[in-house]
């Protein structure tokens, strides 16, 4: 079947978690917790996170991202910041320390500092599918990841911007920047055309119904490539041929090989005897703490049979905001989980102005 619908042995249904699982979980999450500073100054003093600002400024300065240059007559330069992130593992443990200089784009002039901006990502039923596909055809599926992808982007309109305060410039020089560095309006639409002709030159065609999606066929078979900014799975029914795109694309770009897919999005992948199984464990689980739910409720069902809720139904929350952000996690938790699909398209509807008695049903 493409997609396994009974779960390994060693898998926990995401449903059942309560209140030990959420408490011990808390207890891991706080015990293996790592500060993500806000400013540089918070930063700098930790080597971990120098470190991080180090290897983010050689990228930069290997890939040529601007040219120190005097400020023109008249040019008003963007500012930047860094913004420093702790990624983490499936499992919740620490993977590396991510330091990511950005541009405020949102200082950018339209029509002077920019014109295209939009680039598409796979969509999520595309994800499902090129794994469901992988499972008919019992493929192997591969995971890779294009460091700094933005920075691939060539930048065509003419962008200043203040040095960053991790580097010595002479007086009165700025960034003439040349490509599209991170917070720039045009850096995904540069990223994606640049990906996408590289990608089609190789002799893939990019899927009708998404662009993000890159279909190579020949005599031998077939071969996927998915694009979700700068992750990327890839399979098919030749490995010889996958190993060699993969070669190809680490020669245009510097790429991650993680392997056999095993989380993707916030989703974890495990390869059965029968497919793949998809969950969203970890994800349930940070819900759950976010939340605030600490007792054991198990129900049978997502919502009580035949259920009918009013707008005018008890009294309007004083903040929505808590609401609406569960509401919104629910509805990416979907993805694995299609029986909860339709109790929360019911409680998307009161979005604008949730009541308790709405906030009621989402526990």
């Amino acid at each position: 079947m493409p997609l396994s619908s009974t779960p390994p042995a060693s898998t926990t249904d995401p449903c059942t978690v309560g209140s030990s699982l959420a408490m011990r979980y808390k207890k891991d999450l706080y015990a293996g917790a790592v500060s993500e500073p806000s400013t540089y100054q918070e930063a700098v003093v930790s080597p971990e996170w120098q470190l991080a600002m180090s290897e983010e400024l050689a990228a930069l300065e290997r890939t040529g991202t601007w040219d120190l240059v005097p400020l023109p007559p008249r040019s008003v330069p963007i500012t930047c910041k860094w913004v420093y992130k702790v990624k983490t593992k499936s499992n919740g443990s620490v993977e590396r320390y991510k330091a990511r200089l950005v541009a405020r784009g949102f200082q950018q002039s339209h029509g002077k500092d920019y014109d295209e901006t939009f680039a598409p990502v796979a969509h999520m039923t595309s994800v499902r599918t090129l794994i469901a596909v992988a499972a008919t055809q019992s493929w192997k599926i591969s995971h890779m990841d294009v460091k700094n992808a933005f920075l691939h982007g060539d930048l065509h309109e003419e962008v200043y911007m203040q040095p960053p305060p991790s580097i010595k410039v002479p007086s009165g020089h700025v960034c003439h920047l040349r490509k599209a560095l991170y917070g720039l309006k045009q850096a995904p639409h540069a990223w994606f055309e640049w990906f996408s002709s590289v990608i089609q030159a190789a002799g893939f065609s990019p899927c009708e119904h998404d662009p993000a999606l890159f279909i190579h066929t020949f005599e031998h078979g077939r071969t996927l490539l998915l694009l979700y900014v700068d992750d990327m799975l890839i399979t098919g029914d030749d490995v010889g041929y996958i190993d060699f795109v993969k070669k190809k694309l680490s020669e245009q770009f510097q790429m991650s090989d993680l392997g056999s897919l095993s989380y993707f999005l916030g989703i974890e992948v495990e390869h059965t005897d029968d497919g793949y199984y998809i969950s969203q464990q970890k994800y349930t689980q940070d819900l759950i703490l976010r939340s605030g739910l600490t007792d054991t409720r198990i129900a049978a069902t997502p919502m009580e049979l035949h259920l009918q809720l009013r707008p005018t139904d008890g009294t309007p929350l004083e903040d929505p905001s808590r609401y609406r952000h569960i509401v919104g996690s629910l509805v990416y938790l979907t993805v694995t989980r299609p029986d909860i699909t339709h109790a929360v398209h019911i409680l998307s509807q009161f979005v604008c102005a949730p009541t308790l008695v709405h906030h009621g049903h989402l526990f």
